[in-house]
């Protein structure tokens, strides 16, 4: 018996650092050839693609912001001819501007909504041009969506609550094509850009039930489970990974 995603692929903008490097990882792991977005840092990049390509699995590294709509349907579009198929896409690639209200300009909203909302839909509606029976959305999401527990995140709370319209729609609408569709909620995640020795970190994890962040790993194993075979009657569902923020 083979992996449980032997001889798919994987798309996940966002791919190079983070969850979405871990997610893009894992797939591979489980035998996805993975193509995968990036922004601006081209060697660390190629650090995840050469990763995955140890594991035996094709790696494709793709810079598109996915701020730009024609950039990030091109990327999908590209990975899909390069790959040969599609079966797996994972909205991971996200904006995180956080501050007071009275603070937040007209551009930060404007790059918010492209990036968390705009990108995700943008890219599933190109992605399932190339998706089968079988096929698999994953939009990655963030507790603060559902318990916005500190100020300042109004603007980023308002566009990961919108992949919750999204999830359960478009999941309603592929239903009949046998193509899923979930949000992954993460939680406090220890990674470069949330530290789990930030100075937020002891009041975060006080709101947590298990008391401590996740790793990136335990965010793409869920992913992970989704993408696959057994999860093929799981679709508009929310699954919240995060140590009990919400609970």
């Amino acid at each position: 018996m083979g992996n449980t995603n032997d001889n798919t692929v994987a798309f996940v903008s966002g791919g190079s650092r983070g969850i979405g490097a871990a997610v893009a990882l894992r797939l591979a792991q489980d035998g996805a050839d993975v193509a995968f977005t990036f922004r601006e840092n081209k060697a660390r990049a190629d650090e995840v693609a050469e990763q995955i390509r140890q594991t035996g699995r094709q790696a494709i590294a793709i810079q598109a912001d996915s701020a730009g709509p024609a950039a990030l349907v091109d990327a999908v579009n590209d990975a899909a001819s390069a790959l040969g198929r599609l079966d797996i896409l994972v909205n991971n690639a996200a904006s995180f501007l956080v501050g007071p209200i009275e603070q937040l300009t007209a551009d930060d909203i404007e790059e918010t909504i492209a990036v968390n909302v705009r990108a995700p839909f943008l890219a599933s509606q190109a992605a399932i041009r190339h998706m089968g029976s079988g096929g698999r959305i994953i939009n990655i999401g963030s507790n603060m969506a559902v318990r916005a527990a500190f100020p300042g995140f109004s603007l980023y709370s308002m566009s990961k609550t919108a992949l919750a319209g999204l999830t359960k729609a478009l999941g309603r609408e592929l239903g009949p094509r046998a193509i899923t569709v979930n949000l992954v909620n993460p939680g406090p995640t220890d990674t470069e850009l949330n530290p789990a020795d930030s100075p937020m970190a002891e009041a975060v994890t006080g709101l947590t039930a298990l008391g401590h962040y996740a790793a990136p790993a335990d965010i793409a194993a869920a992913v992970a489970f989704l993408a696959g075979p057994d999860a093929r009657y799981i679709t508009g569902a929310t699954i919240n990974v995060d140590g009990g923020f919400t609970a």
